[in-house]
């Protein structure tokens, strides 16, 4: 198994979406990229802490690529937008792939630079290293209260 994280915007579709993919093992909410490595949701909704909302996906790389998964990542949101997805603005909305290793960076890349091709230099997605991944245990909690 492995993982990949992701910022597109609030992450509830997100997760929604990459969890009804075959080869998704396991889906979950938080946050990364941050100053911290703990945040809560209000803290990052000041703007102040850095962190970008993300989806964390567990996949089985057997059944699902890590560059597919970029390449669904790219198809889902709106990459030229930013600090915004939809109706939602603020830099924890932004665009950004975070990634685990330098095989992950470098599909990552080459995907984004062949999407900015086709979208005239208009995207604005960073590629940063995993910094301060959380969960985002108050809606973790709230997931386990209710079942």
């Amino acid at each position: 198994m492995e993982i990949a994280v992701l910022a597109l915007g609030c992450f509830w579709g997100p997760e929604k979406r990459f969890g009804q993919i075959e080869g998704i093992l396991k889906t979950e909410v938080g946050y990364c990229g941050g100053h911290n490595s703990d945040t809560t949701y209000k803290e990052v909704c000041s703007g102040e802490t850095g962190h970008a909302e993300v989806v964390k996906l567990n996949y089985d790389p057997s059944k699902i690529t890590y560059k597919k998964i970029i390449e669904i990542f790219f198809d889902i949101h709106d990459p030229t937008t930013l600090n915004s997805q939809g109706p939602d603005f603020g830099t924890q909305y932004r665009s950004e792939i975070f990634y685990n290793n330098e095989e992950q960076k470098k599909i990552a890349s080459e995907i984004l630079n062949e999407v900015n091709k086709k979208l005239n230099g208009k995207v604005v997605t960073k590629i940063s290293k995993i910094n301060n991944y959380c969960r985002a245990e108050e809606y973790h909690q709230k997931y386990l209260d209710k079942n």
